[in-house]
């Protein structure tokens, strides 16, 4: 089995960033640091990663997460204290990883898996599936910076920020759907035309939707669920 696929099926995220892990040179089989992609591992070796013990399972696992605020994505950061992973409190917990970014201060639906092959489609903008969320701001919204951001916005990169579809539902709130989902994009979007967010809840992933979901509670996903949003990837 390829390095990276091992890594992504012992729940260290999707391909493409276990392949950052082999090439930042954090990953280790039998105590030899490996820092070329596509590294063949064997049933016996032993793989670490940051000197912790990766373990494949065989058994695919999905959950949908309500995140609160102040919780953090990612599994590793030394300098965060709140994981949205130690909410979903099941055996299995330390295979799963997120997919797709929620920043601290958002909420909402995320999805924790460990299937790295899914993940990778989920979250790959080729297939834009779209992600929706609701907004609340300080300002009122003009309808005209909205329909400049259909367009696309230029802010810090050479490739635009761009929204999908929006729908106002009062002079302060607003549903908006991406399907790339840059690093803080919605929130980029809406500073760049000096609106102050106050409150970013993502709704849904493609068909996957966040209905009443309590904060910091979650749910098993099922393999069906899974399939209908991976068609609706592979068939736009």
């Amino acid at each position: 089995m390829r390095l990276q696929l091992y890594l992504a099926r012992s729940g260290y995220g999707s391909r493409r960033f276990c392949e950052t892990l082999i090439t930042e040179g954090r990953v280790r089989v039998n105590t030899v640091k490996v820092t070329t992609l596509g590294t063949k591992v064997e049933q016996d070796d032993v793989v670490t990663v940051d000197h912790q013990l990766a373990e494949v399972s065989d058994q695919k696992f999905y959950y949908a997460l309500n995140k609160p605020r102040g919780y953090v994505s990612s599994n590793y950061d030394p300098n965060e204290t709140a994981f949205a992973r130690d909410l979903i409190d099941v055996p299995h917990q330390h295979y799963l990883f997120h997919v797709g970014r929620l920043d601290k201060d958002s909420s909402g639906l995320i999805l924790f898996t460990n299937d790295g092959e899914a993940a990778q489609i989920i979250t790959h903008p080729k297939y834009e599936i779209e992600k929706e969320y609701y907004v609340t701001t300080k300002e009122i919204i003009q309808r005209a910076h909205l329909e400049e951001a259909l367009k696309g916005v230029y802010i810090d990169s050479q490739r635009p920020y761009t929204i999908r579809r929006f729908a106002l539902e009062g002079k302060r709130q607003v549903r908006i759907t991406l399907t790339e989902g840059k690093n803080r994009e919605i929130r980029k979007i809406l500073d760049h035309y000096g609106y102050t967010v106050q409150k970013l809840i993502r709704l849904r992933i493609g068909s996957l939707l966040l209905k009443n979901l309590q904060p910091g509670r979650y749910r098993a996903v099922s393999k069906g669920e899974i399939a209908r949003l991976l068609r609706e990837a592979q068939h736009g």
